[in-house]
């Protein structure tokens, strides 16, 4: 892996795209096993939700404890997150919950689609010059039925754009389905001059 590589891992709920993305880190994607790595998590907490925050545990239990966890949804913009470090090896995990945070931050749910585009260009922006590793995780959630609220249409019509548009800056974009990941883009794979 190069310094500057940016991978894109996608899948369905409990698809296995988070475990996926950890081993990413871990199995010596990055330049040094032992190197640190920054875990951006975008979820918030929400001490009312005992499923939820079981989920969470989960995620934080599986890390090694050499790892730095950044909250992003107190702590900040996700983008400015990126920019403040932009060589460390890092692990954003998921894009679904920046951009539930993103909609609610602008109480953008009734809005006029469109209404977060300046935070996605920022945050694609970001990921694109981005120096070091980098592993990003996302719900692929094009798959799955229409939703029946309008919120549920805004989040799939909104993560579709964003997957797409990171999609197009990473080096590599994995699809997780069933534990198991299919390689979508891998531009450090293909000889140089292919398209």
């Amino acid at each position: 892996m190069t310094n500057t590589y940016r991978t894109l891992v996608l899948g369905g709920a409990r698809s296995g795209k988070s475990a996926h993305a950890e081993d990413l880190v871990c199995a010596g994607q990055l330049p040094e096993r032992s190197v640190p790595i920054r875990y951006l998590a975008t979820a918030r907490r929400d001490v009312s939700d005992a499923d939820w925050e079981s989920r969470i545990d989960q995620h934080r239990n599986r890390r090694p404890s050499h790892w730095s966890t950044v909250e992003t949804a107190d702590a900040g913009d996700l983008a400015a997150q990126l920019e403040s470090d932009p060589h460390t090896a890092t692990l954003v995990d998921d894009l679904g919950t920046w951009l539930t945070t993103e909609l609610d931050r602008q109480s953008a749910w009734d809005a006029p689609r469109g209404t977060i585009t300046p935070a996605a260009d920022s945050l694609v922006a970001s990921v694109e010059n981005y120096r070091g590793p980098l592993v990003l995780v996302s719900p692929e959630v094009g798959l799955a039925v229409i939703p029946e609220t309008r919120s549920g249409r805004l989040f799939r019509d909104e993560i579709g754009t964003l997957n797409a548009r990171i999609a197009a800056v990473c080096d590599r974009v994995v699809l997780v389905v069933a534990g198991l990941p299919l390689i979508l883009k891998d531009t450090a794979a293909q000889p140089e001059g292919a398209m």
